[in-house]
């Protein structure tokens, strides 16, 4: 059995619609959307809106971690714009949902990560297309639980939910082989990003039920470029399987 794993597609969608050639099934742990970008600040929703020399000065003001200076901005933006920004932020996110889900390959299994929008996701799926989110699906023999969101965070993203929703999700797992989820366990060295020089938050819920159960493997993204891609926890294999957006590449796990 073959299965390829991406996580955090941001826009990607030519190398999605190749990440399940070669593979029995598709696993995707979220983040389609490209709010921002930090490499290219032409692209994403906000610089199709503002102009990427706002993106720029935004993403300068985040990276410093002031964040009310960042709000501040984005708030004039809007402002300038006019309308309701929830309107144009959803038009935008359906355009970039229409073309990621189009391309996004069947068989595929997806939860959902910190940036993407849960109630848009069903107008938009094929029919080879399965969403799990607190819960389970049987392939090739193994049994893989998905855990999708993120954490509350300063950078209140769509899909952040409070702790105790997110270990609700992961107590309402059986035992399974892999477990899949947008956001690491909360290892230090999982968590920390080498470039944005800073740690993410990462879940105890899981690290907990890693440490209970011992899946083979663990599997999450979110981290883009994380100070370790991987460690052992027991028997259980922990992998960032990568910034898909990034290398273009999906990890691939076969047994």
């Amino acid at each position: 059995m073959r299965v390829h794993v991406v996580s955090d597609v941001h826009g990607s969608a030519e190398a999605l619609a190749r990440s399940g050639d070669g593979a029995d099934a598709l696993i995707c742990l979220g983040d389609l959307i490209l709010y921002i970008d930090y490499d290219d600040h032409a692209q994403g929703i906000f610089a199709d809106l503002f102009g990427a020399d706002n993106a720029a000065a935004f993403i300068a003001l985040r990276t410093a971690k002031r964040f009310d200076e960042a709000r501040a901005m984005s708030a004039e933006l809007w402002k300038g714009l006019g309308g309701d920004p929830r309107e144009h932020i959803e038009a935008n996110v359906r355009r970039q949902y229409a073309v990621l889900f189009a391309a996004m390959p069947e068989p595929a299994y997806l939860t959902y990560g910190n940036v993407d929008v849960p109630r848009l996701w069903a107008d938009y799926l094929k029919p080879g297309h399965r969403v799990l989110d607190g819960q389970e699906a049987e392939i090739g023999g193994w049994r893989f639980g998905f855990v999708g969101g993120g954490l509350k965070t300063a950078y209140r993203t769509p899909y952040e939910i409070e702790d105790e929703e997110y270990a609700a999700k992961v107590a309402a797992l059986g035992e399974v082989d892999v477990l899949c989820a947008h956001i690491p366990p909360a290892v230090p060295q999982l968590l920390y990003d080498t470039v944005a020089r800073r740690f993410e938050r990462g879940s105890e819920a899981t690290l907990d039920y890693i440490r209970r159960v011992q899946p083979r493997y663990a599997l999450f993204g979110h981290v883009h470029q994380p100070l370790y891609q991987r460690t052992r926890i027991g028997r259980t294999e922990c992998v960032n399987v990568g910034h898909f957006r990034g290398k273009g590449q999906p990890f691939v796990l076969e047994w």
